[in-house]
């Protein structure tokens, strides 16, 4: 009864506006009020603190800082034009070389939106006008840039590895097979949706050498970060300040697409991300303090254990709760409010955090292209205004769905997000 109440509060606060971060901030502090009391109000400063005191943290605005500079820099419209260089002959090319390109960049960015935006900018105008269908442009847009999350470095994957401990690496790591075969996954619809549509013709091998002389430097950030942690050479932290300074240096002296007038802006945005982030971080934890004082974690956990219900009907309904979710929050505030709850019942069912990360993230990718607050539809309506939110909906549709059923051949083939990872040991 009590948490319905918290429940209802809180959809009311975020119903008429208030900020997910003091939405939860202030259930917390009256939930301190109502069920501890007021000498308690002390420890707010102290679990702000906490929540905040970690080494791991100090990457997300580093991530941040350098997914700002490269999207400033235009990598990602480079991107684009050497994957239309090489696949733009194949069937749905464009499509293709969108969807390779929203990878790439999400491997460099970390972010659905930042990734959307840059490569939607080009990527949209140029495969309407060579008579692409509408629905299957934008959809292809709002859906490759969810990958932002899923392939690392990924700033939900450092949250998840703040909140339970696990290793930041190993779960940089989980992304990697998952977030390729949904890549090739989403290849293969464009392919199938575009087989009788006119083809480009092919590039000169001339044109395909000097886009990727052009953009190699771009093609070589993810690498390095990738290749850094997978072999040990620095930490997943570490590797956000050498991807910050590697996007610097190639954005100022080889790309010059960066003057020291556009840093103030750069910096400006980069803060505005973080602080946003820590926010609701902080919330989150004061909101969480005051589930544990109630033991809610604790009777979700005998729920399910003591009820004796099938891990696989458990984690179905899991899912739906984060689809549900995902329709009226934001990717961060989903994860910093409902792991504390989920991760120990999934530890008590047998799963793999491991794994579950990776479920975690294919379902917040999904909430980015779900209505009636996909980050993504409103992103794609926004450089694509003559596109109808509705045509966005549609196009992006057939890609949930691949989404779906990457969950379900994880759930039968774990290996894929597990496999990676365990080689690290």
């Amino acid at each position: 009864m009590v948490l319905a109440g918290f429940a209802l509060f809180i959809i009311a606060l975020l119903i008429i506006g208030m900020p997910v971060a003091f939405t939860l901030s202030l259930a917390g502090i009256l939930g301190i009020i109502q069920f501890v009391d007021m000498s308690t109000l002390s420890q707010v400063p102290v679990i702000a603190f906490k929540t905040l005191n970690s080494y791991v943290l100090t990457s997300v605005p580093l991530y941040i800082l350098m997914s700002q500079i490269m999207l400033t820099g235009r990598v990602g419209s480079g991107l684009f034009d050497l994957g239309s260089k090489w696949m733009g002959h194949l069937p749905g090319g464009l499509g293709i070389a969108t969807i390779f390109a929203c990878a790439i960049f999400a491997a460099i960015s970390g972010s659905s939106v930042a990734t959307a935006v840059t490569i939607g900018a080009m990527a949209i105008p140029e495969m309407l006008k060579r008579g692409y269908d509408r629905r299957l442009v934008v959809g292809s847009v709002a859906a490759g840039g969810t990958l932002g999350i899923l392939i690392p470095p990924s700033i939900p994957m450092i949250l998840y590895g703040t909140i339970t401990d696990e290793s930041v690496g190993k779960l940089f790591m989980s992304g990697v097979v998952p977030g390729a075969l949904l890549t090739l996954a989403f290849v293969a619809y464009i392919v199938f949706a575009s087989w009788n549509k006119p083809r480009e013709e092919r590039a000169s091998h001339e044109a395909k050498m000097k886009s990727l002389r052009e953009n190699i430097w771009g093609l070589l950030l993810p690498v390095i970060i990738i290749g850094g942690i997978y072999t040990g050479i620095f930490t997943p932290t570490e590797a956000a300040a050498v991807g910050t300074v590697y996007a610097l240096i190639i954005t100022f002296f080889i790309y010059h697409s960066i003057t020291i007038e556009d840093m103030p802006a750069i910096l400006r945005a980069t803060i505005k991300t973080s602080c946003m982030i820590f926010a609701i971080m902080v919330g989150a934890m004061l909101f969480g303090y005051i589930l544990t004082v109630l033991q809610v974690p604790q009777a979700l956990m005998s729920l399910v254990t003591e009820g004796h219900l099938n891990k696989w009907i458990v984690l179905i309904g899991i899912n739906i709760v984060l689809l549900i979710l995902g329709c009226v929050l934001e990717t961060v505030s989903i994860i910093l409010i409902t792991l504390p709850m989920l991760y120990p019942i999934i530890k008590a069912l047998g799963f793999d955090p491991i794994w579950f990360n990776v479920v975690l993230l294919i379902n917040m990718e999904l909430a980015l292209i779900t209505p009636p607050v996909g980050m993504n539809l409103f992103v794609i309506k926004g450089i694509s205004e003559d596109s109808s939110i509705q045509d966005i909906i549609v196009g992006a549709a057939p890609f949930a769905v691949i989404m779906v059923l990457e969950i379900a051949l994880l759930c039968f083939v774990p290996g894929i997000a597990t496999w990676l990872p365990s080689v690290l040991k």
